[in-house]
């Protein structure tokens, strides 16, 4: 295998708590102090994505939330689109790559009039293909969607849709198990071997999205073959909100970055038979009869 150099993305996401000062310094901590490759947040249109009903609701956990509905917890953690011209422009400044998910439509196309390198479909709307398809049709970044909560069918599907659009060899699929925090046993991580033999003459890359503790299991799925690595990130994992649990500290996400590049720079052949390092160590320590 060819393995290609990890690309690790800190998704911030919403864990800025709706505040543009946090926001910046977690892009600041991902790239200066973790030297992740990208930042990805997050863009939803409420009205939009929620139904009258689910948008008055109070929230299903009271202790997490940021408004008296799960509507208003929802509008006190967004950015508008200036806000996220903003943040990229200082994701310029800094020297690391903005991104966003983006969840219905209009989000969509506020986003991808940003022009970011890519963006992302969360796994909870892989399946929204009047997004899906005006972004085929109008943003020429790179498509990533994960596969979370979604059957080895409608992935076929997926993958299908933006072939038949000439759009396939943009598209970045990932391996992914949606759950806060995903217990070892249910991260699955063989799928991505499944997914590298079915798709991966057909897409561009293949991708692991984790939600699980530690940085172990990242490195194993970028060995069986899922370059691109994306793990939430936040300041604080006893902050307020569902994400933080499942979330990497600034110093976990320095220490993925580190062990991922390791990783990349040991998996190679010996060149020759005794490399340079051990030529001393066998003049000394070899048996000799």
């Amino acid at each position: 295998m060819n393995y290609k150099e990890p690309y690790i993305i800190a998704e911030i996401g919403c864990n800025h708590k709706g505040d543009m000062k946090i926001a910046k310094e977690m892009i600041n901590m991902a790239k200066i102090f973790g030297n992740a490759n990208a930042v990805k947040f997050q863009k939803r249109n409420n009205k939009e994505l929620l139904t009258e009903e689910q948008y008055n609701a109070a929230h299903p956990n009271p202790a997490n939330s940021y408004g008296d509905t799960y509507g208003a917890h929802r509008e006190f953690l967004e950015f508008d689109v200036a806000q996220h011209q903003e943040l990229k422009a200082y994701c310029e400044e800094v020297g690391i790559t903005y991104s966003t998910s983006v969840w219905e439509t209009t989000s969509a196309k506020e986003i991808a009039s940003l022009k970011p390198d890519f963006i992302k479909i969360p796994s909870a709307c892989n399946n929204h293909f009047e997004m899906l398809g005006w972004l085929s049709d109008n943003y020429e970044g790179e498509i990533h969607i994960s596969t979370g909560m979604t059957t080895k069918g409608e992935i076929e599907t997926l993958v299908n849709f933006f072939g038949e659009r000439g759009r396939n060899k943009d598209l970045v699929i990932y391996n992914c198990t949606s759950g806060y925090p995903v217990p070892f046993e249910d991260v699955c991580l063989l799928d991505i071997l499944k997914l590298r033999e079915k798709y991966g003459e057909k897409v561009k890359s293949i991708g692991f999205s984790g939600h699980h503790l530690g940085i172990a299991i990242d490195v194993a799925a970028y060995t069986l073959g899922a370059p691109i690595i994306e793990r939430h990130f936040t300041l604080d994992r006893t902050w307020k909100g569902t994400d933080h649990a499942a979330s990497l500290e600034p110093m976990g996400l320095r220490k993925l970055c580190r062990d991922l590049r390791a990783t990349h720079q040991a998996l190679t052949y010996k060149q020759k038979d005794i490399l340079d390092i051990e030529s001393v160590q066998r003049e000394k320590l070899k048996y000799k009869k």
